[in-house]
């Protein structure tokens, strides 16, 4: 069976081997390809993988590569196709030839787009002839991130223009425009394919509206080989530590955090956030300061306001170890955005066993159960909170976003107040997360999708 699947990403298995850097995004499917091919005898599964490849590695005059990389128990194809990813608003028609091209050489039995966020899994689709063997992994839904966008934040303050900002044309209104775009694209993506992928229940019902024929197939996922084994311990991390994974643009909710802190600071003054990314309210040099965004300007204004600056540290990219060091060294994990399907991070943080804060948002209760793995508050709500961008800064505006990071606030303080339930919070997400991450029941599900695709099998149809 020849499968080809075509990633956001260079994944970092692939990285690895070609010694290029390797990026922290979308880890998780080298988990998954690392088990499909050290099965490869077992599963008769031929993959290849394609995604956007960096301009040094094609051939003058050439729009795709082709790489075959050795590995341990045999090799595996790769195709590098040309794309704008810094752009993934805009529609490239020669996409569909880079596609055409790809398929032409390989002839997949199965196409697996993991994600609809970029224009390329469009163009796949469109392409392929066969749509009941195309299959669409849903991981964030940009049409729904498109309205989440604004996540409370006060009007004034989302209107806001930078040098930076104007320049590049990319000021926050402009960058929720963007992901409105990129959800007409997806939306059309998911009414071509035959089957998707998802993980929780929200992701489904937003699908059923979408594509009610498709086949809907629930397969959760693989996270980083680091993370198995290690356990957190709480007399190993700095206490009162928060551990964010990232906070560069609205909807991860860096500003909700921000604007619980002082609350947080009141019951515990040692209190410290550490956020590991990209620092986007660097403002020391002249280079810094042209080079902040409004959302950057934004943050800096709650920390200087609420007096943070040295309570809040910026840990800069971090790799698999390095991300694993810092979940255990801190206190406690929060996932605080405006929204998400079913955020690794978390799932990572469940499955070290570690106290966990989370907005119950999107498709975070399919993975994190309120009460028993940690504690969920009442985050941004669509249609609740969506504002219409017009006009200046409400009471309104700040009421919502109080609202919540208080919410916030007082679920970090409970957590933190009770150490004999927090670690029965630890156990039970550690044992949640064990399920729910399984590596041999997540791939054994894989292999049983292809199946179905393969044969047409629909008795026991998934439906969207």
């Amino acid at each position: 069976m020849k499968v080809l699947w075509l990633c956001n990403v260079m994944i970092p298995l692939i990285a690895k081997q070609l010694k290029l850097d390797a990026t922290n995004k979308e880890g998780w499917i080298s988990g998954m390809a690392e088990v499909v091919l050290k099965e490869r005898q077992e599963n008769g599964i031929e993959l290849s993988i394609a995604f956007p490849a960096p301009k040094f590695m094609f051939p003058i005059n050439h729009d795709i590569c082709k790489k075959v990389i050795p590995l341990q128990n045999g090799s595996l194809v790769c195709y590098g196709f040309r794309e704008n990813t810094s752009h993934a608003e805009n529609y490239d028609p020669a996409l569909e030839g880079m596609m055409q091209k790809i398929v032409e050489d390989m002839q997949p039995d199965i196409v697996h787009c993991f994600g609809t966020e970029y224009p390329h899994t469009l163009a796949m689709c469109r392409v392929f002839p066969d749509k009941q063997r195309l299959l669409i992994g849903l991981q964030g839904i940009c049409a729904l991130y498109a309205e989440a966008y604004t996540a409370d934040i006060p009007t004034k303050a989302f209107q806001k223009v930078t040098f930076r900002d104007y320049v590049r044309r990319d000021k926050m209104v402009d960058q929720q425009q963007k992901f409105v775009k990129r959800g007409v694209m997806e939306k059309e993506a998911v009414e071509i394919a035959g089957n998707i992928t998802g993980r929780t229940e929200w992701d489904r019902l937003c699908t059923r509206k979408w594509n009610q024929s498709a086949r809907y197939f629930n397969m959760n996922e693989i996270l980083r080989p680091e993370f198995y084994e290690a356990e957190w311990k709480a007399d190993e991390c700095i206490p009162h530590s928060i551990f964010l994974s990232q906070g560069d643009y609205p909807i991860k909710g860096l500003h909700y955090m921000l604007q619980a802190m002082p609350a947080i600071l009141s019951k515990y003054p040692d209190a410290t956030l550490y956020v590991a990314g990209n620092s986007i309210v660097n403002y020391a040099t002249l280079k810094q300061k042209l080079k902040i965004s409004g959302y950057g300007k934004y943050l800096r204004k709650l920390m200087k306001d609420s007096g943070l600056m040295h309570k809040v540290k910026f840990l800069g990219k971090l790799n698999a170890e390095q991300m694993l060091a810092a979940y255990l060294r801190s206190s406690l994990f929060v996932c605080c955005s405006a929204l998400e399907n079913s955020p690794n991070s978390l799932g990572e943080a469940m499955l070290l066993g570690m106290p966990c804060v989370s907005a119950e948002v999107g498709g975070i209760p399919s993975l994190f159960t309120d009460g028993e793995d940690g504690i969920m508050y009442e985050g941004f709500r669509i249609g609740k909170n969506t504002k219409n961008n017009s006009g200046n800064k409400s009471e309104e505006d700040d009421r919502k976003l109080k609202a919540v990071s208080k919410r916030l606030a007082d679920a970090v303080i409970e957590m933190w107040r009770n150490p004999e339930k927090q670690m029965e919070y630890c156990q039970n997400a550690r044992k949640h997360a064990r399920r729910t991450h399984n590596r041999e029941i997540n791939y054994m599900k894989l292999k049983e999708i292809y199946a179905k695709i393969i044969s047409n099998d629909r008795s026991e149809d998934e439906t969207t």
